[in-house]
């Protein structure tokens, strides 16, 4: 806004301080803006694109992204002698790659606490790293029809039951039903494994999920590592209190569902990233929405177009 102030006041619009805004964020009410969130990421889960899996059930990658932040700046936030720091838990729905829910805690909380909190689907499957592993949290979701996909951690124990037969062209080496002892009944699993044709690195993972091929179980893993993080980053914060700090979060992540509904209805060949660009260096302009995907969308087809007469004969 301070860089645009020349043109603010032909929208009606005057310069805000940042100070003013952190102010009101002190004492604004964080639960409408985790609400507002809640209510775009129905509305946009309604417009979202299916995952590019054969299978139809629903697919999540809660994922935990710890915020570093100055413990003189934040000492609400406290997390080691010199320094702050808040973890944001955010399940991403991978119809349209959209945040799910988010969880806002303090640094030390460890995932599998927020983990038991989550109510995914009946009959959908989440993926998620090695911080989420929970025999009891396994359990709770095979009682709800929920499969999950995980990395397998070095030092379980298990009994094996079953080898299958794998096809080792595939990068599959290895596809095993395996028994783990839990503090209730013992709980029957399936551990895979696989190499990577281009690293040569080898890794496990751990399912309760029998009827996909081992390759797709593969598949969900390297898909969830190499989306996840990618997004929502938040590098500064207007306000320094632990409301102001909330309320910023639940508005990036807002604005982000705000875009992706965007995309979404335009069909579009742009990422949300490259969305996001496009309007930060419009605004605040005159021209609308709709007429600065159609400029985008022109440049993208003429250049689409060069590049054809460029094979051509």
């Amino acid at each position: 806004m301070g860089a645009a102030s020349r043109r603010l006041y032909h929208l009606g619009l005057k310069n805000v301080a940042r100070s003013t805004v952190a102010d009101a964020n002190t004492t604004r009410p964080v639960g409408f803006f985790r609400d507002l969130f809640a209510e775009m990421y129905g509305l946009c889960a309604s417009k979202a694109p299916k995952h590019k899996f054969r299978f139809k059930s629903r697919l999540f990658s809660p994922d935990a992204t710890t915020i570093r932040l100055c413990l003189s700046l934040f000492p609400w936030a406290s997390f080691r002698k010199t320094r702050g720091g808040i973890k944001m838990h955010v399940p991403l729905d991978h119809d349209g790659h959209i945040p799910a829910f988010v969880a806002i805690t303090g640094a030390r909380t460890h995932e599998s606490r927020i983990a038991r909190t989550l109510e995914p689907p009946r009959g959908s499957i989440v993926v998620f790293d090695k911080g989420y592993v929970d025999h009891n949290w396994f359990q709770a979701l095979g009682a709800r029809n929920i499969s999950f996909v995980t990395r397998l951690k070095r030092n379980i124990v298990c009994t094996l039951l079953e080898r299958r037969f794998v096809n080792r062209r595939s990068g599959v080496t290895s596809d095993h039903v395996i028994e783990v002892a839990t503090r209730g009944k013992p709980l029957r699993l399936r551990r895979t494994g696989y190499r990577d044709p281009e690293s040569g690195r080898r890794y496990e993972f751990l399912t309760n999920q029998f009827r996909l091929r081992a390759q797709t179980i593969a598949d969900i893993c390297e898909l969830f590592f190499k989306e996840i993080k990618q997004s929502l980053r938040i590098r500064s914060f207007v306000g320094n209190s632990e409301n102001a700090v909330m309320i910023q979060i639940f508005t990036a992540l807002t604005v982000y569902l705000l875009l992706a509904y965007q995309k979404f209805l335009s069909r579009f060949g742009i990422s949300v990233q490259q969305l996001c660009q496009l309007i930060q260096i419009n605004l605040p302009g005159v021209a609308s929405l709709e007429d600065l995907l159609r400029s985008q969308r022109r440049k993208i087809e003429n250049s689409f177009n060069l590049s054809l007469l460029s094979l051509a004969p």
